[in-house]
């Protein structure tokens, strides 16, 4: 009973557990309307750019960000990218940069993919990897950086 209990904590703090997926319009190469209602919050976002437990970017990206000794080097540099990209421009990107670039190694943060024959764990079915709140933070903290 307390595996059952503490499963359940576990799977309440996953991304979308709780919140249905907003349908969302791309125009362009952006995405311009909010996946939640209002902006999010730069300071959230910060630290979830931040946690290579949750959006894992700093894996791949470099930028203004701690621990600089530990940022990836596959991906664009996120410095400046606040000025380079408007904030519906980054919103897709985050949310599905394979519309994009089909072949970018990005995770689509805010899709579910078609799971058949893939390897995804049971309690990860289904659901994005970040919730569509933890999304708009990320957006709030990219328009930031300006330079």
């Amino acid at each position: 009973m307390a595996s059952l209990a503490l499963a359940g904590l576990l799977l309440a703090d996953l991304p979308g557990v709780g919140e249905e997926m907003r349908s969302y319009v791309v125009t362009g190469d952006a995405l311009m309307e909010p996946l939640v209602g209002g902006k999010g919050d730069p300071a959230r976002g910060a630290a979830l750019i931040s946690d290579r437990q949750r959006s894992l970017c700093t894996l791949c990206h470099s930028g203004p960000f701690p621990d600089a000794h530990l940022h990836g080097t596959l991906a664009p540099d996120l410095t400046g990218v606040g000025a380079r990209l408007s904030e519906g421009q980054i919103r897709l990107r985050v949310v599905d940069m394979k519309r994009l670039t089909p072949n970018t190694i990005m995770p689509s943060y805010y899709r579910v993919a078609d799971e058949q024959g893939r390897r995804v764990a049971t309690v990860w079915r289904s659901r994005p990897i970040l919730s569509g709140a933890d999304i708009e933070d990320i957006v709030a903290y990219l328009t930031t950086l300006k330079g």
